[in-house]
């Protein structure tokens, strides 16, 4: 269904299919939360990125909230302190 106060907002963009590589449950916390919101992997990618270009919080506390029971459900341990310091296994 089709919210038609957002008809008239909508801004056209042209995307490009990418291979990124990101940690497994990360991107399981990020596939939850996305099913959750209804929106696409790539549609939360999006948000999530132009929020924090902007220095904003792309995140509700209620939906923070689910994000931690998502953290919790996939084993997601890794903090924003972990940033930059990820190395894969051999």
């Amino acid at each position: 269904m089709i919210n038609l106060c957002y008809l008239g907002n909508m801004v056209t963009v042209e995307r490009v299919q990418t291979g990124l590589r990101i940690e497994k449950n990360v991107l399981k916390v990020l596939k939850g939360l996305a099913e959750y919101l209804d929106i696409s992997l790539g549609d939360l990618v999006e948000g999530v990125v132009l929020h924090s270009f902007e220095g904003k919080a792309p995140f509700s506390e209620e939906t923070m909230a689910k994000i931690e029971q998502l953290r919790a459900v996939y084993g997601l341990t890794l903090t924003s302190a972990d940033a930059h310091r990820l190395e894969e296994g051999r």
